[in-house]
Order: structure tokens, then sequence, then C-alpha cells
């Protein structure tokens, strides 16, 4: 009976396996993006959980904090440790998504990021902060990592003709997932508010059913093309020219190269810049330009930001088809360094106007450098274990989760401690920031072709 049950187990979640997702003869490769967006969509809600913020802190109080009421420098982490264990999932699943393929890493993201949900509601309904820290930061940020990294190969693998333009499309929903997270979890709070509720608790509930509904239809529609497939009227190139190899390299031994910690510091410091800016964008405009940015106009500004990061990200992912991988990240680096050092003139002379365009210009480039890299990695180390190389590179992203708001909020306090007006406080922040993309451009112009050495024997590749 022991045996019967276990094999019915296994037949139930048989249609899991990567065997079961190979493509049939006239499957479209156009409904892989869609299957993609599923995830991305549902898990770029991590840029919206601030919205929760807030309301966390009256969990008690209801209408203001009571004494024993959670502070927002503790509800912070939540956010924080997300963000780490999105990179560590990514970085330490890679291999084992390579393995089982899209479907099985999607359908375990849905259970994480949905299921952190469902956990942080818990610890919301008996206010236990760390079980909420244990749901959405450890369990819903490994949903983030898996969810994040399980499409791409398979987007690569089917668009090898194009493959900036299918990551940039399914990334941008990553970008823009908080486009709809954020009005979305605003208006369930208010449906599930009472004199008595801030409606936290029933809209993380209603929030980890949906997302995990929704991302399971994903992992049911991704398919993976059969092998040998390519694309009508499609040549494969037959030798490496510049950046773009032909041949494969172990995740393991893409660790030996230098190209891995080039690329590493590449993101890191594009990523770095942005999201400093992006963590403080409401508070700095209202700064640099008191008593003619209001509260809501900020708000505003922050949701155009995030607009342009995700028009960004399809964008730049698709133009580097055309201009190449490196010199995309020399327009990011370039561009970058001289739009930063020129914002604090915009303070200077008051301009709103320029300031914006500046800005969102720059958070075209931070959401394109993420749509960006994976195409990049594929380049330089083919295709055979680019999903799991990008996993373990977007450690990256976790260092500069840290260090870009870390270095926007201490050096802005310093200033401030040390007489420097408000509207002035960003400038040395902005000229370092000028400074660690000149550093990125440096990295990004070191980068070369893989030595052969490293390269994977042909008959090795499908084994």
């Amino acid at each position: 009976m022991a045996s019967l049950a276990q094999a019915d187990s296994r037949g139930l979640f048989s249609w899991l396996d990567r065997s079961h997702t190979v493509a049939k003869p006239g499957f479209s490769r156009w409904l892989v993006p869609p299957a993609a967006l599923c995830v991305h969509l549902c898990i770029g809600q991590v840029y919206a959980f601030s919205v929760f913020n807030l309301p966390m802190t009256r969990l008690i109080g209801i209408t203001e904090s009571a004494p024993d009421d959670w502070k927002l420098t503790q509800l912070g982490w939540i956010f924080s440790i997300a963000i780490v264990f999105l990179g560590l999932a990514a970085a330490f699943t890679g291999t084992w998504l390579d393995r089982v393929g899209p479907r099985k890493a999607m359908f375990a993201a849905a259970l994480c990021f949905g299921g952190g949900f469902l956990i942080s509601a818990f610890g919301v309904h008996t206010h236990q902060l760390w079980i909420v820290y244990l749901g959405y930061g450890v369990l819903g940020g490994c949903g983030l990592g898996l969810g994040y990294i399980s499409p791409v190969k398979t987007l690569i693998t089917w668009f090898p003709d194009r493959p900036g333009m299918a990551t940039g499309m399914a990334i941008m929903g990553f970008g823009g997932g908080a486009m709809i997270a954020s009005p979305l979890s605003v208006w369930l709070m208010s449906q599930f508010s009472s004199p008595t509720n801030v409606g936290v608790t029933g809209t993380f509930i209603t929030l980890g059913l949906v997302y995990m509904f929704f991302m399971m239809m994903g992992s049911v529609i991704v398919r993976v093309p059969p092998k040998g497939w390519a694309p009508e009227g499609y040549v494969a190139p037959t030798e490496s020219k510049k950046l773009i190899t032909t041949a494969h390299v172990h995740v393991d031994e893409a660790l030996k190269t230098p190209q891995f910690y080039l690329l590493w510091g590449v993101l890191c410091l594009n990523v770095t810049a942005g999201i400093g800016v992006l963590s403080q964008a409401s508070a700095m405009s209202q700064e640099m330009f008191p008593g003619r940015i209001s509260v809501l106009a900020a708000s505003g500004f922050v949701g155009l930001l995030s607009l342009f990061n995700m028009l960004g990200r399809f964008f730049w992912a698709s133009a580097s088809d055309f201009i190449g991988r490196r010199n995309t990240y020399m327009i990011f680096f370039a561009l970058g360094m001289a739009l930063y050092a020129i914002v604090p003139w915009t303070g200077a002379v008051g301009s709103i106007v320029l300031f914006v365009t500046f800005y969102c210009i720059i958070m075209t480039m931070y959401g394109g450098g993420f749509a960006t890299i994976p195409a990049y990695l594929k380049d330089v180390f083919g295709t055979r274990y680019v999903g799991a190389i990008h996993g373990r590179l977007l450690t990256a992203w976790s260092a500069a989760g840290v260090f870009g708001p870390v270095l926007v909020n201490y050096i802005r306090e310093y200033q401030i401690n040390n007489g420097v007006p408000k509207a002035e406080a960003y400038s040395v922040t902005m000229y370092i920031m000028a400074s660690l993309l000149l550093v990125g451009f440096i990295l990004n112009w070191m980068m070369r072709p893989v030595d052969e050495r490293h390269h994977m024997d042909p008959k090795d590749v499908d084994a």
C-alpha cells in the first residue's frame, strides 16, 4: 500500500518534471514570455512592500502607534531580509533549476512566495514580528530568488535571435509589479479594515493566495524547446565573435574566471547607484526643492521612477541585441556619471523639470542593467549553465541593496549633522555615485572573452 501511494504521488506531480514541459510541434514560443510575466509581475510586489510599513506600526493602536506597536526601523528589516534571501536562493538553487527545469522551479517559487504571505499573516495576527521575518523575509525571499531566475534560461533558449528582448520582457514585469501591487494592497487594506483592524492580515492572506495562483498558472504554461530546436530562418553562429561565444562554461568553472567577478562588480555598481536613489526618492525630491514638491507630488515622482524602471528593462535589453551588451553597459556608466554629477546643479538652479528628467533616465538604466545582464552572461559563458551563473551573480544585488541605501542615508545624515542645509545634503552622495559608476565603466571596459581552457568539452554539454 505504501509503495502504491508513493507511486500515485509521483504520478500526481510528474507533470512538474522537465520531460513533461518539452513543447509539442506547433507550440508558439511567444507563449513563454507571458508565462514568465505571470511570475515576475507577482514577485515584483516586493518593491511595493513599503505600503504596509505605516499600517503595521498601528496594528494595536489602529489610528496611531501604541507603545507595544512595531517601529518603522524594525519593519524595515522585512524588505532587507527578503532581498538577502533573494540573492542567496538564486545563488544556491541555480544548478538545481538547470537540472529540473523551469516548471518545477516556478511551482516551488509560487509555494514559497505565496506561503510567505500566509505565514506573515499569522505573524501579524499574533503580533509576532519574528514570524513575519520568517514568512515574508526568509520563505518569501526564497520565492523571490527562485521566481526571478526560473524563466531566464528558458527564454534565452527560445529566443537565441533576440535574447536581450526576451529576458527584458520578463524582467520588465519585476519592475512593473509594484505598480499593480501598490494600489491593490491599499485597496485591499481599506476593504478589510474596521475600527479594530487595519486590514493587513486579510490583505496578506488574499495576496498570498492570488500570487500563488498566478505563479502556478505560469508554471503550467511554460515549455522548454525540443533538443536542437531553432526559430525558422535562424542560423546559429559557427564561431565566436567579439564577446559572444559558441562554447559553454560550467557554473563552477565560471567562478574561476575573472569575467564573472568583473560582471559581478558591473552589476553591483550599477544597482548600488540606482537603488540608493530609489530608496530615498520621495525624501530627496522634497528636501532638494523645499516647499515646491508636496508629499503627494513626491509619491507621484516615485511612481514615475517605477514606470521608467520598468520601461528601461525592455528598451535597453532589446537595444542590446543590436548594439551589444558591453556597449550597452558602457552607455549606462558614461551617461550615468554625467547625470549624477549634474543632479546637484538642478537643485541649485531650482529646475524640477531637469531633476525629474535626469532621474527618469537614470532609472531606465537601473532597470536596464537587470534585464541586460542575463544576455550578457549568455554571450560570455554560453547558454548551458546561464541560469545557474545568473543566480550566483545576483548576490551582487544583495550587496548593492545594502551599499546603496547606506551610502545615501548615512552621508546625508553626516552632512546635516555638520550644518549642511538639507537641500544640499545629497550633493556629495551624487558625486560619490558618479565615482562608483566610473569604476563600473572601467570594469566593463576590461571585459574580454573567456579563455578556452574554461570551456566545456562539447560531448559533456548535454550530459
